[in-house]
């Protein structure tokens, strides 16, 4: 081996070849399936770019519309199905999904007014009375509950209804105006639900939401809302007639925005600017009222507590001490001195029945505040729904005007997505606009009644606490 020369192994290219596959043909013999082969430059352009991939199919994926180059792009839609946007219809029905046939009882009218949007005014307006709540039995008596009579102004018929009815007409609403702050009934209660006191304060609340429905242009003419006033309560078939009917109500969902109808012409075009900044201030006036409403119940309810426990105790307290003085005087046994007992024994009595007079004077003037600021928590409740619906409009509109920027999107597409957020936002305005009309009119009555209750009260006080005075000029 000495001076001899190992042998050099040379690598053939054929082994950096790509695997051939062998089948069998069916003579039995073997046939050869070849493939492309792969670039050996693993750091090539057109490896890295993955244009080798693709064109040996090797690539894979879903892909978007709006990704489609060359391809009109779409306004996106919301991720999160969950959204008031979305649940409420909002958004199908600014994508243009929206569709349905609209009966002129259906439509609903936004004007111009001198302060903006508003509803179109109720033509017959009416009011409906809440009265003599009584406890009703059925299923031979294993069943009770509590029935309201209802006396609506504009037919005088009186019908009962008990709470389930008010729960149910309140659901339907609510599912049916996403952008109507419908007003929230009173709570339920399980245990105490014929306890008197209970059904007196149910009656007010209810009183308060019956108001409120009746004053709303949109709401006291709904269908559902006629047939709770007008069903006679003893035709059961009637009324259930009319309850799967409303629940059949086709126009709720996208289609509810349909039946609205708004201005038109140069003089009512929306600024989107102003628009979303009113949105913006509006919703800062609702989380001030709502915290101050909050601090005010607290306020009224423990000043309430006060005045039925605290002031009642520590005047009648004072009261005592003036009969016992009374009493201690007596022991003279002087008849000059007769008068002066008898005045401090009624001083006494004055304090006892100045004491009650607080203790009673709650129902009177804090109570109606308290009733009136729990509908009004329901209402501040709504809104951030009501005004999630008109910024999620609002949202798709800019998206629509940044792809016709970017020549993704024709103008005309765009131009109805901006005319169908009009609609939304016509209607939020108008209802932001009724939400202030009503409060003003509202809280300027009941603080007149709240006041002209504490003038009587005091009143009264200063009426007893004379009549205490004037029992010492005998003396």
């Amino acid at each position: 081996m000495t001076g001899t020369t190992p042998p050099r192994w040379r690598t053939s290219r054929a082994c950096w070849a790509a695997p051939t596959r062998t089948t069998t043909t069916p003579g039995g013999g073997a046939k050869r399936s070849a493939t492309v082969s792969r670039n050996l430059n693993r750091f090539s352009t057109f490896v890295k770019s993955g244009g080798e991939a693709f064109v040996l199919g090797e690539a894979s994926g879903f892909v978007k519309d709006g990704d489609k180059l060359g391809e009109p792009a779409t306004v996106s839609r919301n991720l999160n199905r969950f959204s008031t946007f979305v649940k409420s219809g909002g958004e199908a029905f600014v994508l243009g999904e929206a569709s349905g046939f609209v009966k002129d009882g259906d439509k609903l009218c936004v004007v111009l007014g001198p302060w903006g949007p508003e509803w179109q005014e109720n033509p017959y307006p009416f009011q409906c009375s809440i009265e003599d709540p009584t406890k009703q039995t059925k299923f031979k008596g294993m069943k009770s509950y509590i029935a309201y009579k209802l006396v609506p102004s504009h037919t005088g018929q009186q019908v009962h209804r008990r709470y389930k009815h008010f729960d149910w007409l309140y659901g339907r609403l609510a599912e049916k105006f996403p952008v109507i702050s419908v007003p929230h009934l009173p709570e339920k209660q399980a245990t105490g639900r014929f306890e008197e006191d209970f059904i007196s304060k149910r009656r007010k609340g209810l009183a308060w939401w019956m108001d409120h429905m009746c004053s709303h242009p949109v709401l006291a003419q709904c269908d559902a809302f006629r047939h709770f006033l007008t069903c006679p309560s003893t035709d059961e078939k009637a009324w259930k007639q009319g309850k799967r009917k409303a629940e059949r109500d086709e126009m709720v969902g996208a289609n509810f925005f349909l039946t609205i109808s708004v201005p038109t012409g140069p003089a009512a075009a929306l600024d989107l600017q102003e628009v979303e900044s009113r949105v913006d201030g509006f919703k800062s006036f609702t989380k001030k009222m709502d915290e101050s409403t909050m601090q005010l119940t607290h306020t009224a309810n423990e000043f309430a507590r006060k005045q039925v426990t605290g002031f009642k105790k520590e005047y009648q307290k004072v009261g005592h001490s003036f009969k016992g003085l009374s009493q201690a005087f007596e022991l003279d046994q002087q008849a000059f001195s007769a008068n002066l007992n008898q005045a401090l024994a009624f001083t006494g009595e004055a304090y006892d029945t100045i004491g009650e007079f607080f203790a009673e004077q709650p129902r009177q003037d804090l109570d109606p505040v308290m009733d009136l600021l729990a509908l009004y928590q329901g209402h501040l409740a709504n809104f951030p729904d009501i005004i999630h619906v008109q910024k999620g409009a609002l949202t798709k509109v800019k998206e629509s005007k940044r792809h016709v920027e970017e020549g993704k999107m024709e103008v005309q597409k765009a131009d109805g997505i901006q005319d169908r957020c009009n609609i939304i936002s016509f209607a939020t305005l108008a209802e932001i606009h009724h939400f202030h009309q009503i409060r003003v009119r509202d809280f300027k009555s009941q603080m007149q009644h709240f006041l002209k209750q504490q003038i009587l009260f005091f009143q009264k006080v200063t009426q007893k606490l004379e009549e205490a005075l004037h029992k010492y000029d005998s003396v």
